[in-house]
């Protein structure tokens, strides 16, 4: 878990493919843990987003009891860009685009989740093509929503072709992991407002 940026209001990390951002029923290794050990003197690591624990990229920590507040509303008004980078298993259809799908929980099948118009909540997606290549496509994805999975199940279930190395929603073994990196974060200051911008290159 490489440092990106900190002060002392945040810290934004790189948490790789593989880290949990909390901790799990089998293992308590994740980003929240390894930030109480890295700041025990903050006034507390707070949760403000999450990013699944196969996917890698830019995540923010607050750490403040102040700032997760602000970060957290932030998140949940839609005012922080997002920006991820994706290998998708084939060939789809059109260059750019916009997802608006509903989704939710299976409950038979947990953590998998379903496209569900009823009972579902929407999900919102901005997605653009970067690169083609003979069986896969590289995708830029904007999550206008925060849902469980939203880009993966986005992928497979809308533009007909999942991620890469998704267990759930792709094809087993089709990577050595899910090719789902967050490469951009951009907001505004806790504090003070000044704007924030973190970028950080897929590694694949």
């Amino acid at each position: 878990m490489k440092i990106v940026f900190e002060d002392a209001a945040l810290a934004v990390i790189e948490k790789p493919s593989g880290l949990l951002a909390v901790p799990g029923k089998i293992s308590s290794d994740s980003v929240i843990a390894r930030a109480h050990a890295r700041w025990p003197a903050a006034e507390g690591t707070l949760m403000v987003h999450r990013l699944d624990m196969d996917t890698s990229g830019l995540m923010i920590v607050a750490l403040t009891r102040a700032a997760q507040s602000v970060i957290a509303r932030a998140f949940a008004d839609g005012r922080v860009e997002k920006r991820y980078i994706a290998l998708l298993d084939g060939e789809i259809a059109g260059d750019a685009g916009t997802i608006r799908l509903a989704t939710r929980l299976d409950v038979d099948d947990r953590p998998r989740q379903v496209v569900d118009p009823i009972h579902g909540k929407m999900g919102e997606t901005e997605w653009a093509v970067v690169a083609r290549a003979p069986g896969v496509t590289r995708v830029e994805f904007r999550p206008r929503t925060g849902r469980t999975h939203q880009l993966r199940l986005h992928a497979a279930a809308a533009l007909g072709a999942p991620i890469l190395g998704d267990r759930l929603y792709g094809r087993p073994g089709s990577a050595p992991r899910l090719m789902l990196h967050a490469e951009r974060l951009a907001l505004a200051h806790p504090s003070d407002g000044h704007p924030l911008v973190f970028e950080l290159a897929a590694p694949f």
